[in-house]
């Protein structure tokens, strides 16, 4: 391997759910010249069945050394899927095949091989349905990287929203928000931004829980008892921010007074919005974990799996995204 390969970031992409287009994805890469050392992790069988039913052409090569990224080839790091593979066909067999992905890229991340993670996408029903409680890959990384607190955020389309709370049901939301749960994500997304994303001095705008935050505690207390309390005491550790603010009219005033973040409080507060924006280019993005972790921002397709029909702009940008992360820290 020459030297200028070795200055090239080395990208972990775990293919996800095989039944999904997540192996359609990473065949697709073959085509693309990328600014990195890739490493797929996956099963090379999967890869180079879903290649032949998509007529694409590539070479698979596998070992320590990861290469740089050449057109036409894949580097993998072969993982065997424990059940047959048909795209679109869900089998519970492969969940722990798909968990055994994302643990040897937390591995691989945490001693170092490794600069950063992307994922392709994961089926949360049929790893429960084989008997492992998984609610998401936030969740799940932050136990692997014994991070006893992470935030989920996602960019695209000129914003990046971060949320309270994730994968839970609306009626639990409000019941989870605490003062403590509030300040640390918001320390975790300054911090990031700050070393991360290389933002000197973060403007960080926060939306109320309630409609109209509140109105004045007429539609409940959680601004007034919860945020605003919060709010102020980070502001007197330096912190810039702004809020709480009416969740409806909150992106229609940033488009005017732009800033760097936006926290929403829960999962579908935010997310409509960006992911309208961001229009299938969005990158999900673990905070406050001790490695880089980036995502597509859609799920497994699993009725475009293997049709040559998967759209790969939101994988693009989730590796594009990790390398800048991780050539900033090298």
């Amino acid at each position: 391997m020459t030297g200028s390969a070795l200055q090239l970031p080395v990208i972990a992409l775990t293919a996800g759910e095989p039944a999904g287009i997540g192996p359609d994805l990473c065949v697709s890469l073959a085509a693309r010249a990328l600014p990195c050392r890739l490493v797929v992790l996956g099963d090379a069988d999967v890869l180079r069945a879903r290649a032949l039913r998509l007529g694409v052409e590539i070479g698979i090569t596998q070992g320590t050394d990861i290469p740089s990224h050449r057109q036409g080839m894949l580097h993998v790091r072969h993982l065997h899927a424990a059940a047959p593979v048909a795209p679109g066909v869900l089998d519970a067999a492969n969940s722990a095949h798909v968990l055994a992905l994302l643990d040897a890229a937390v591995a691989g991340c945490l001693d170092g091989s490794y600069d950063a993670l992307v994922t392709a996408p994961v089926h949360k029903g049929i790893i429960n349905d084989a008997g492992i409680i998984f609610t998401g890959h936030t969740e799940y990384l932050a136990r692997r990287g014994n991070t006893p607190r992470v935030v989920m955020m996602l960019a695209g389309g000129g914003l990046r929203v971060a949320l309270a709370t994730t994968h839970l049901p609306l009626r639990a939301v409000a019941d989870v928000i605490t003062p403590q749960l509030l300040a640390e994500v918001i320390r975790i997304l300054d911090t990031d931004l700050r070393t991360k994303f290389r933002i000197a001095h973060p403007r960080i705008v926060v939306a109320g829980l309630n409609p109209h935050a509140g109105e004045s505690g007429h539609l409940g207390r959680e601004e007034i008892d919860i945020i605003e309390p919060v709010l102020m005491r980070l502001r007197g550790e330096g912190l810039d921010l702004v809020g709480p603010l009416p969740a409806d009219t909150l992106f229609s005033r940033i488009r005017q007074e732009p800033c760097d973040a936006v926290l929403a409080m829960y999962h579908d507060q935010g997310l409509p919005v960006l992911k309208y924006a961001s229009f299938g280019a969005g990158v999900n993005v673990t905070l406050g974990l001790p490695f880089i972790r980036t995502s597509v921002d859609h799920g497994t397709a699993l009725d475009l799996a293997g049709s040559g029909r998967a759209e790969i702009g939101s994988l693009l940008a989730a590796i594009d995204m990790a390398i800048d992360m991780a050539s900033g820290e090298r």
